[in-house]
């Protein structure tokens, strides 16, 4: 109740509150007693005969509702909630909550420490650890990457191989903790035709369908039109600025042509949101050493892109960049 910007709002609404609570007991109090000799009727009758009486209350529910409007007398004493009195006991919910996390803090504080001194893939191999962050990964994981953890379109796989920023245990703990923002940007004014030929070039990377004349062109195109820059000329993509390999099956938004095209055409946004100041580096390190788990981490290092540009060595670090990561049909 710190908002009130002037002490007229302050007694505004003490006075309302009391008011409605005493109210309660004084209407309970006219409700329940009747001189004698003056029960009367309603006024309603059914049946001819039927009337409805109107008696004071039962004195076993009169008294109940009497304890509730002492015990909101009580509890407005106590505990805040007149205006901006914060009540005899001083109690806030900001310090309830600060107390409960002190409390785990000395509860959970040194399972937390001890793994957080233990190497990842170690911790990866821990049951113990394996289970603490897998409840970690159901509370706040789930959501995009699904409670199995094989994402969903536009939300990557954690159990396969692929890995659009790198799959070692280093950065996988980086991209829980400081999160990725990337971007396919828009290709529209290619033309309509050309994104096409590109389209079809994308699926033949990875042995899809594809017409081996507009294939032929859209390579051309990829070579010039920039595309090299972010996925490579191999077309393998470039961990540091989170382009995907186009070259294998897996695939973020869909492989059909369609999709490739409005992908080219149109661009992609993600954004990994960061959780370190959220769940803290001992929980991210938990979490991290589950995701390690589902697949064992990247196998093997991926093949270098070439540069796209000289002035690549002045661009910002890859988790701040804005890349073509989730790129031509990835």
């Amino acid at each position: 109740m710190s908002d009130f910007v002037n002490e007229f709002w302050n007694l505004y609404v003490i006075v309302i509150v009391l008011v409605s609570v005493i109210g309660c007991g004084v209407f309970l109090k006219t409700q329940s007693v009747r001189p004698e000799g003056t029960v009367t009727t309603t006024g309603h009758e059914w049946d001819e005969t039927l009337a409805e009486y109107n008696h004071p209350l039962p004195a076993w529910w009169s008294w109940l509702f009497y304890i509730t409007v002492v015990f909101a007398l009580v509890y407005l004493t106590l505990f805040p909630g007149l205006g901006s009195f914060k009540g005899v006991l001083g109690w806030t919910s900001i310090g309830q909550y600060k107390a409960e996390v002190k409390k785990a803090d000395e509860t959970y504080g040194p399972i937390f420490d001890k793994y957080m001194k233990m190497d990842l893939r170690a911790v990866a191999a821990d049951k113990e650890a394996n289970e603490m962050g897998k409840r970690l990964f159901l509370t706040y994981c789930s959501q995009c990457h699904g409670s199995d953890a094989r994402g969903a379109k536009g939300f990557p796989n954690l159990t396969d191989h692929d890995w659009q920023w790198g799959g070692d245990p280093e950065t996988i703990e980086k991209t829980i903790l400081d999160g990725r923002t990337a971007m396919m940007p828009s290709h529209a004014p290619l033309g309509a035709d050309t994104i096409k030929n590109l389209a079809n070039y994308v699926r033949s990377l990875s042995g899809l369908p594809h017409d081996d004349a507009l294939a032929a062109k859209g390579k051309e195109t990829f070579m010039t039109a920039g595309c090299t820059g972010c996925h490579g000329p191999d077309a393998h993509g470039t961990h540091a600025v989170g382009a995907p390999n186009l070259t294998d099956k897996v695939w973020l938004y869909g492989s059909s042509e369609n999709t490739i095209i409005e992908t080219i055409t149109k661009g992609r946004n993600n954004r990994m949101p960061a959780w370190r100041e959220f769940l803290g580096e001992p929980k991210v390190h938990l979490l991290a050493a589950y995701v390690l788990s589902l697949s064992g981490g990247e196998p093997s290092p991926q093949p270098a892109a070439a540069p796209a540009a000289p002035a690549a060595a002045d661009a910002q670090p890859a988790a701040d960049q804005q890349p073509a990561a989730d790129a031509a049909a990835k």
